[in-house]
């Protein structure tokens, strides 16, 4: 455990609310904000099928350019049956195969890929999400066939009607031809981790940054903000908790202190799927909501 000493606590509410803001000096607010961090959960899902290892390793080098913008690397191997719950937790995909029924027709993968391909992802709803592809194979030895199987994994979703995102350039590469080409590009991110390992990193670092240009973090359909409207005064609802981390463990009981008195009037609505504590007041007018089970115990 870190030295700081964490707290779950409802500041949102607290700043919203006049009763619990008084019994704070501004110099608390100004810690309060110094410190806070509101934690969101990751919009990027990276799945991969593997055979050897070596598409698992370029999708943890992935997940670590995106940091908390993206999950860990989950393998589809352990998905089957569940991959349209999977898939929803997330607003983009990046998925990535490497490639072994080389020069085949289909199920091109050799990973779990292939047993979900015409099954279960047929009856996705995913139409509109971004996905972007990556994978990998041996541009010399197989330079006829070079990272097939990425081109059936884009072809497969782009089938559903997903936003494929992420193509590349073929400059550099040495095979001759390949079914992930889609004209002059790559439908995705093409790596060879048997002649050119010393490349890796830095193809994926150039298109990971390519897909944040292309707006792989940015959540699609999302509605613009009202104009704000003049409206009779009542307290605000307050719909998110915060995760504060502070030096000062004496300044974090105080806080909780308060929190826990401002509740006198609410009654807790605990939502054990979600981990999270929805507090009402008797009146209905205004809400708030604290991670965990009610209580501090």
């Amino acid at each position: 455990m870190s030295s700081h000493w964490s707290a779950t606590v409802v500041v949102l509410a607290a700043m919203a609310r006049p009763d619990v803001c008084d019994a704070f000096t501004a110099n608390t607010f100004q810690q309060i904000r110094s410190t806070v961090s509101l934690f969101a959960s990751p919009s990027v899902g990276i799945f991969f099928g593997t055979s050897t290892g070596s598409t698992e390793d370029v999708a943890h080098l992935i997940a670590a350019e995106f940091g908390e913008a993206s999950s860990e690397p989950i393998e589809i191997d352990g998905l089957k049956g569940s991959v349209s719950a999977a898939f929803a937790k997330y607003d983009s995909l990046v998925v990535g195969t490497p490639t072994w029924n080389t020069g085949a027709d289909t199920e091109r993968s050799g990973t779990g890929w292939d047993e979900i391909y015409y099954s279960e992802m047929q009856k996705l709803n995913i139409a509109g999400k971004k996905v972007a592809v990556f994978g990998l194979g041996d541009s010399v030895s197989y330079a006829e066939n070079y990272a097939d199987g990425s081109g059936e994994l884009h072809d497969v979703f782009q089938s559903l009607g997903c936003n494929m995102i992420g193509y590349t350039s073929q400059e550099g590469y040495q095979h001759k031809s390949s079914k992930a080409s889609r004209g002059e590009s790559f439908c995705g991110l093409l790596l060879d981790a048997v002649n050119e390992e010393e490349l890796t990193e830095e193809r994926v670092k150039n298109w990971v940054a390519q897909l944040r240009d292309e707006g792989i973090l940015e959540t699609s359909g999302e509605a613009e903000p009202a104009e704000a409207k003049p409206a009779a005064p009542s307290p605000p609802k307050i719909e998110l908790a915060a995760t504060v981390v502070f030096e000062d463990q004496a300044l974090a009981e105080e806080i909780i202190s308060e929190v826990k008195k401002s509740r006198s009037g609410y009654m807790a609505h605990y939502n054990p799927r979600t981990d999270k504590t929805m507090w009402v007041s008797t009146d209905g007018r205004s809400s708030y909501v604290t991670a965990g089970a009610p209580g501090y115990e």
